[in-house]
């Protein structure tokens, strides 16, 4: 039996799931009806359906030729047809296997999908580069994972609710024609006297390539540290791969730390990197000490050098995907530099359900699995996505910042997959539009509405809040609240570090005019972030940055 299998009644266009059990039923007026079924993994198969009898349907397992992988969509631009995405690259400069995304006209295409995207991995490893006075590859830049790496004033959502969705509208300050438009959406805090039992399986990489300091030995400091902080409820197992693959540590009571402690301390690193072997044993020890509505979760650490098994992406997302359907969720967390392989860790996560941070230091590590613990390990919803809606009477083309899709993605050979995210307690999304308004532009009338999609764990109802947003007042940009002015002036950083041809002539002693008047003093983010673009400035200027004068025109 299928869980969460997506149904789209022909008659209506109503969209159901399946429950836990594969079963569902549907009302209906008609005797007859068709019905489209789809499911990661599986041949999308319409069928007839009749309501005088129990409808039993078989979908066949869907067999990937390595040609021909999966698009996965970061975004979506609703009836923009494949075949027309041609003509937006024209002329479009490009470095790197991400496509930003275009201005879309809003007459024509006025609703964009995308998925609430909470990794953060990017921006530690934009800072890794940054400390060993490298220039930054642009296909490492995700401006999403940037601004989730901050804390942006989480909103307490209303009572009963699992979100709240909170806007705002002001000049663009690289482009004084045009506006910002400003989504941030804050998911419920769990309280952590009431987060059931977790069941975690450490999957540790103790190949050959881990033995470097930045690397095994970073991890055996993150998990200690994170054990540190486990409740005796709590069961914690290890399984390694290397040399050998195999469990290093049963099954054990969060509560006995020495014995955890001494079982992490005792790793060492050698041999060859079998992902494949490991990933499955991981998934195995997990479904066997599985807690029935507990946190079940395999967190995977590693440079994601897989060189033994099934190595491409393709091969391994079919491999999470089919292991996700049991309910555990997957964390994967980065290490190294060299052969780190971002692209794999990112595909890994996203397929099982699960979240991506990347660990260049103790710190980077304690901030992730310590302070941001119940954030990182304990989700509030599944499958989330945000639905935006422009209306033409106000905004004449708009582009989402960041979320871009790769370009395998975008071919025309065939439709990409938008896939919703993990959401984590009391996670704060920052999404930012760019807007170019309409020469009569009303402030009295209604700019977009809003609509977030999700499921709640181990749920398969769908839920849906919406957003009309009727004022559209345009605010100065310094007038803004500062939340908004310094994720503006984060992700001018990333579109800078990108070569981003939408915000040209700007340059990072921009991002510092933005970002150092309203940077709190007490705030070591905020002070990390004003010493990374300093850096940035050194290392991309060269002998210029002292005399790099702002060409903001707000």
């Amino acid at each position: 039996m299928l869980p969460n299998v997506k149904m789209t009644l022909h008659s209506t266009g109503y969209l159901y799931y399946s429950g836990a059990s594969g079963g569902f039923g549907i009302t209906s007026a008609k005797v007859e009806d068709s019905v489209t079924l789809q499911l990661d993994g599986y041949k999308v198969c319409t069928f007839l359906i009749k309501s005088t009898k129990e409808n039993n349907f078989v979908l066949p397992l869907l067999v990937k030729k390595a040609s021909q992988p999966e698009k996965r969509l970061m975004s979506i631009t609703r009836d923009l047809k494949p075949a027309d995405l041609a003509r937006f690259s024209v002329g479009g400069e490009t470095y790197s296997s991400l496509r930003e995304n275009d201005y879309m006209d809003a007459g024509k295409f006025p609703t964009i999908d995308f998925a609430v995207n909470t990794d953060k991995a990017s921006y530690s490893n934009i800072r890794r580069f940054l400390n060993m006075g490298s220039t930054v590859p642009p296909d490492a830049v995700r401006i999403e994972e940037m601004l989730n790496y901050f804390t942006l004033e989480h909103e307490t959502p209303a009572p009963g609710e699992d979100f709240h969705i909170s806007t705002n509208l002001s000049e663009c300050p690289w482009r004084p024609a045009n506006q910002l438009f400003y989504v941030k959406i804050s998911a419920k805090k769990l309280d952590f006297t009431q987060i059931p039992p977790s069941n975690l399986v450490f999957l540790i990489d103790v190949s050959g390539s881990m033995d470097m300091p930045n690397r095994l030995p970073l991890l055996k400091s993150a998990f200690k540290l994170m054990v540190d902080n486990l409740r005796p409820i709590d069961t914690i197992s290890i399984v390694v791969y290397g040399g050998t693959v195999g469990v290093w540590l049963q099954p054990t009571s969060g509560g006995d730390k020495e014995k955890i402690h001494k079982s992490i301390e005792e790793l060492s690193p050698g041999g060859s990197t079998a992902g494949e072997s490991g990933i499955l044993a991981a998934y195995k020890l997990a479904e066997s000490t599985y807690i029935p509505n507990g946190n079940n979760r395999v967190v995977l650490a590693t440079d994601g050098d897989f060189n033994v098994g099934q190595t491409s992406e393709e091969a391994l997302e079919r491999m999470i995907v089919t292991q996700r359907q049991k309910g555990i969720y997957l964390t994967c967390l980065g290490v190294g530099m060299g052969n780190y392989k971002d692209s794999k860790l990112e595909v890994l996560a996203k397929k099982g359900n699960g979240n991506f941070a990347y660990l260049d230091n103790e710190k980077e590590a304690e901030k992730v699995l310590v302070k941001e613990l119940t954030q990182t390990m304990y989700s509030v919803a599944d499958d989330a996505l945000l639905h935006v809606s422009f209306f033409p009477e106000n905004v004449k083309n708009y582009r989402l910042i960041g979320f871009d899709n790769k370009f395998s993605a975008l071919s025309a050979e065939g439709e990409g997959m938008l896939e919703g995210g993990e959401v984590g307690t009391g996670h704060t999304l920052m999404a930012i539009f760019e807007l170019t308004p309409v020469e009569k532009y009303d402030s009295s009338a209604s700019l977009a509405t809003i609509e977030l999609s999700y499921k709640l764990p181990k749920d398969s109802v769908q839920h849906k809040m919406s957003k009309l947003i009727k004022d559209s007042h345009i605010h100065s940009f310094q007038t803004l609240p500062d939340t908004y002015r310094m994720a503006a002036g984060i992700s001018l950083f990333g579109s800078v570090l990108k070569e981003s041809r939408f915000v040209k002539p700007a340059n990072l002693q921009d991002v510092l005019t933005i970002i150092q008047p309203i940077a709190k003093t007490d705030n070591l983010l905020q002070q990390e972030l004003i010493g990374m673009v300093e850096k940035a400035k050194k290392i991309y200027y060269k002998g210029k940055a002292s005399k790099l004068k702002a060409n903001l025109f707000w």
